[in-house]
This record gives structure tokens, sequence and C-alpha cells, in this order.
């Protein structure tokens, strides 16, 4: 069994004590995950350094590199610029106009055109930047700040792929699971 935690201050820590602890916050950064917190642990992508804070990093950053597991150093840095996907690379990302409450008017699977109306920040619009498919959105009630990342829209438009697991996620999950065997099995 793999058991999943959302446990954003680790605060389950000592209660599971788990063998293997991969942190996948997605901060771009390293927001207090040490080597000691399990037998085996795993940086997801920019911000952690293997043999360091971390056991292994895996690579987050599309191309050649996605999902190797780095035994020492780190990940390529943020560069801030979303993967092409059919051209498009920033303009994929829902972003809020300013500070406030977000609150989606659209979900997960939805299509949209450039312009549509996406989800509103206290009372400001956030609209769609190109046509597709809404294949991430936050949820209702979050508090965001100006340029956070609430979402994005895949140009291909193809529904299905918002239910189901993609390239990139499948090379990072692989990268995980040659980690934990090289770490385990050696």
């Amino acid at each position: 069994f793999i058991a999943v935690v959302v446990d954003p201050e680790c605060r389950s820590l000592d209660r599971f004590q788990p063998d293997v602890l991969i942190d996948a916050i997605m901060a771009k950064r390293n927001l207090g995950t040490k080597k000691d917190m399990a037998s085996l642990v795993i940086g997801l992508g920019p911000g952690f350094t293997a043999g360091m804070d971390v056991d292994a990093v895996i690579e987050t950053k599309r191309g050649h590199n996605l999902g190797k597991v780095i035994w020492e150093g780190s990940a390529e840095p943020d560069t801030g610029i979303p993967g092409p996907v059919m051209g498009y690379t920033e303009e994929r990302v829902i972003r809020a106009p300013c500070r406030g409450i977000f609150k989606p008017v659209k979900k997960i699977g939805d299509m949209v055109s450039e312009g549509d109306l996406i989800a509103f920040v206290d009372e400001t619009p956030v609209k769609a930047r190109i046509s597709g498919v809404i294949r991430g959105l936050l949820r209702e009630g979050l508090s965001v700040t100006e340029g956070f990342k609430c979402g994005d829209i895949d140009p291909r438009g193809i529904k299905e792929y918002c239910y189901t697991i993609s390239d990139k996620a499948r090379a990072i999950g692989g990268g995980v699971l040659e980690a934990i065997l090289g770490f385990f099995l050696r």
C-alpha cells in the first residue's frame, strides 16, 4: 500500500514514521524537508540538493532528463516558463490578476475559448488566454496573490487527458520508483 498524505507542515511524520518520504509540494524550493525525516527522502524538482537536504532528487523539467534520478546535486533551476504544449508556454497558465479569494466559474474538463471567464479573484475576472480544456484549477475559497498559478489550459482540447496520468507524471513517477528500488535493493 502506498500512503499519500496531504500534510504541508509534516505534522504526521512522527506518527507514520515512513520508510520513504517524497516532497512533491511543487513550491520550486525546499520548505523544510530534511534527510533525517525517513530512511529515504526524495525531492521532486528544483530547490533540493541530493546528498545535502534529501537523498535523491527527481528531475521535473520537460526534456531529455525528465524523471532522471539525481543522487548528487540538484535538478535544473526553475525558469518560470512552463514546457511548451502545441507551442504554448506561459499562455497556458491561469494566473490570479490580483490578491484575493479564488472563486472558479468553470471546472476541470470544461472547454474554453480565448477570452472566456474562468473564475474571479474577489470581484476581478480571470479569463482564458488561449482556447482549450481546463486541465487544472484551484478549489474555491483559496487565498491567492497576484500572479499566483490558479490552473492551466491544455490547448490540445482532449478532455480525457484531464482524468489520466500525463507523460510527465509517468516519467517522474518512474524516477521515484527507480530511486526507491535503487536505494533499498543495493
